[in-house]
């Protein structure tokens, strides 16, 4: 039933929220038909649609992950930007480090390098609030912002490539090291790593001993201390493991989409991340439909751009109207789910002057 509820509510979110935007498009002088229709157009009416779709889906899918996973230890992580980036630029430079070996060596340790990153640096905030007690919501944020000023300090710097003069990049990776596109579409197979990850770490967290684990850590520390689970190993754990989902995806962007680590992996895909981890209620294998929808209506804003003169950013009002309506719905439905229990669960005092049966 809570599974059913928690679906109700995220559907009747996404529909308040679009018909929060289709009066706030009203109120600017458009007509929302249209404004929904080119969205509709941008996002999901054609197989190139759906291909720019799908491509920006997958860094959603895996930093969607690196908010789901932390949450089911209870934390809040919102640190996906910098650990994408430090992701991608880990990607590139052991590509620079092994270049002219087998890409069947170097495309996997590129990618392990850039989960290991990933890991390393969410794993950073979580022992912080695991051994510390730091805020890892104020801590990943914080290190995020490190982890941008790191990755332009060394792509402008160390890893350069010199001819990159407009936009300073890192030495292109090539086509030899480059993951090619599904057989039958113009999408790369870094989807293919989002959705399996999110059927794997689904199944961890439904299923295994250590999901089961997670979820007391994450409903009171102090009862999984009391009966004798390791609690700042676990904590520790959570957060690596999501931030090896983004950085894994920051090494699929470079790897995969520009060839190169440059702002231009800087998408927001982090930060859209915890709109899509919040939507799916934190379960791994929900995160694909969302990731999808929010990858739609971000590929439309440049249809919307050309179309009606709109800013591509009218698309995050859209998210955000969604996501706000969303959590609306959730703080009502759990008073009233609380105001019931208080209601009809109350166990009545006996009466004054009754025998109480033993």
């Amino acid at each position: 039933m809570g599974a059913i509820r928690s679906a109700i509510v995220t559907l009747t979110g996404i529909v308040a929220g679009l018909a929060a935007f289709c009066a706030f498009v009203a109120a600017i002088g458009q007509n929302p038909v249209e404004v929904v229709q080119v969205i509709f157009e941008g996002g999901f009416a054609s197989a190139f649609s759906w291909q720019n779709t799908l491509l920006r889906s997958a860094p959603l899918i895996l930093t969607g992950l690196a908010v789901a996973i932390p949450a089911q230890a209870g934390m809040t992580m919102i640190g996906g930007e910098g650990t994408l980036a430090l992701g991608g630029l880990a990607a590139a430079a052991a590509i620079a480090g092994v270049r002219g070996i087998s890409p069947l060596v170097a495309i996997p340790l590129a990618l392990a390098s850039g989960a290991l990153a990933g890991a390393a640096w969410t794993g950073l905030a979580s022992w912080l609030k695991a051994v510390r007690g730091v805020n890892e919501t104020i801590s990943s944020l914080l290190l995020s912002y490190i982890g941008i000023a790191i990755f332009n300090h060394v792509v402008e710097g160390p890893l350069r490539d010199p001819s990159s003069l407009n936009k300073p990049s890192t030495y292109p990776v090539g086509d030899a090291y480059a993951i090619g596109a599904i057989p039958g579409l113009e999408v790369h197979w870094g989807l293919v790593v989002g959705i399996g990850l999110a059927l794997v770490f689904q199944v961890v967290v439904s299923y295994s001993t250590l999901g089961f684990a997670l979820r007391v850590a994450g409903g009171n520390l102090r009862a999984a201390r009391l009966v004798g689970l390791p609690v700042a190993a676990l904590l520790t754990a959570a957060g690596a493991l999501g931030g090896s989902a983004a950085g894994l995806a920051g090494a699929i962007e470079v790897l995969a989409v520009h060839s190169t680590a440059n702002a231009s992996i800087l998408a927001g895909y982090g930060y859209t991340g915890i709109l899509v981890a919040f939507m799916a209620r934190q379960q791994p294998l929900a995160l694909v439909p969302v990731a999808i929808l929010m990858g739609g209506i971000s590929a439309a804003g440049s249809l919307l751009q050309r179309r009606l003169d709109l800013p591509d950013a009218t698309t995050l009002v859209l998210q955000g109207l969604m996501f706000l309506s969303i959590l609306s719905l959730e703080s009502l439905s759990d008073a009233r789910v609380a105001a019931w229990v208080k209601r009809h669960m109350r166990t009545p005092a006996p009466a004054v002057g009754t025998e109480v049966a033993t």
